[in-house]
């Protein structure tokens, strides 16, 4: 069994710096390593499993012996890549349902010291399961489109500030590489600002389905009004998860690409059908590269989600309030609560679920 970190028993939470946030990631997710790769995988082999066999039908249908037929060839990569698009968003949306599934079983280890297990994330994945792909699938499409867009957008406005300073200072060569570089980088970083501060509005949209009890579009707006403030740590969070991730990349491609290098394998371009057990080889690196450090974005935004309930809400102060005083009391249907639950204490009935309801939400209720 996994070892738990020690929680404080009064349960003070403070506010995470981006440093602490990415520490206590790193420290849950090596404390609960073997958990957090069997919530992961599913998914992933099952997204892995099917871009092999797109890939292998690619092969099949637009190949001639181990060429790609010249007269197919644009096919061929257009069929891959709307492949891969759909696969991607399929696996997306399932990691995202995931989470909001790991995200209940997450807050319950925070407030109670629950285990943390795959039995318990995936009970809580299905129990919500139409909500959460829903409102994963939203996410996913808004920020796909919209990340294209301000990274479309922002490249082109760098291209053309480079170009427009590299010739003002034309005569100054040294001056005028320095200054467009700046402006390059000055502009690039303004961009992926943008996109972030549109991203941390749906960043906890799994979470607060889960832990609120509340449904998709509720969380959706629910998740925008607590996230002002979290713009830095969100992007210092993706950032470190990107770089581990493509450091794991690194370290396990440099042995493939040594293999096609000495058998004379050619893995980029040149029209030649690569091999099957390089094709199998590349796209597991991948995949067990995303499985691998997927967790610590999920336990990431868990983190963040409950220390900007606790900057904007006092969450620790209603914690310790629900200890000593019970109960959020319920209110009458005709009335909005404007008090949010710690923990949502409502369960899908067990055989019937077009049953459920979102209305038996009380405050840190045991089960």
């Amino acid at each position: 069994m996994a070892e738990h970190l020690p929680i404080d028993p009064t349960l003070s939470i403070a506010p995470l710096g981006a440093g602490d946030l990415i520490d206590r990631a790193v420290r849950f997710y090596r404390s609960h390593f073997k958990t957090f790769i069997f919530i992961a995988a599913p998914p992933v082999i099952l997204g892995t499993i099917v871009s092999v066999v797109w890939h292998f039908a690619a092969r099949g249908l637009f190949s001639v012996g181990t060429r790609i037929d010249p007269g197919q060839q644009v096919f061929y990569y257009l069929f891959i890549w709307v492949g891969s698009a759909v696969i991607w968003f399929t696996e997306t949306v399932a990691t995202l349902a995931v989470m909001g599934g790991a995200s209940r079983n997450f807050v319950r280890h925070l407030l109670f010291d629950e285990p943390i297990s795959f039995r318990a994330t995936y009970r809580n994945t299905w129990s919500r399961l139409g909500g959460l792909i829903l409102a994963s699938s939203i996410m996913t499409f808004i920020l796909g489109v919209a990340g294209v867009f301000i990274f479309y957008i922002g490249l082109l406005a760098a291209l053309l500030a480079v170009m427009l300073v590299a010739w003002t200072l034309s005569a100054i060569p040294i001056i005028a590489f320095l200054a467009s570089t700046a402006f390059g980088i000055a502009i690039s970083a303004v961009a992926i600002w943008f996109f972030f501060l549109l991203a941390s509005r749906f960043a906890y949209v799994p979470q607060v389905m889960l832990v609120e009890g509340q449904n998709a579009f509720s969380a959706i707006g629910r998740s925008a009004g607590i996230a002002s403030g979290n713009v830095k740590r969100l992007i210092a969070l993706f950032f470190f998860t990107l770089l581990a991730t493509y450091s794991a990349l690194a370290l396990l491609y440099i042995p493939l690409l040594w293999y096609a290098w000495v058998n004379g394998i050619e893995l980029f371009g040149g029209g030649n059908v690569l091999p099957a057990s390089i094709e199998i080889l590349s796209q597991l690196i991948w995949q067990t590269s995303f499985i691998l450090l997927s967790p610590v974005w999920m336990v990431g935004l868990c983190l963040l989600y409950v220390d900007q309930r606790v900057r904007h809400e006092g969450y620790d102060i209603e914690l310790a309030a629900a200890r000593r005083l019970g109960d959020i009391p319920d209110v009458p249907a005709d009335y909005i609560n404007p008090l949010q639950p710690a923990l949502s204490t409502q369960k899908p009935a067990e055989n019937d679920r077009s049953s459920r309801t979102e209305s038996s939400l009380t405050s840190l209720g045991l089960n």
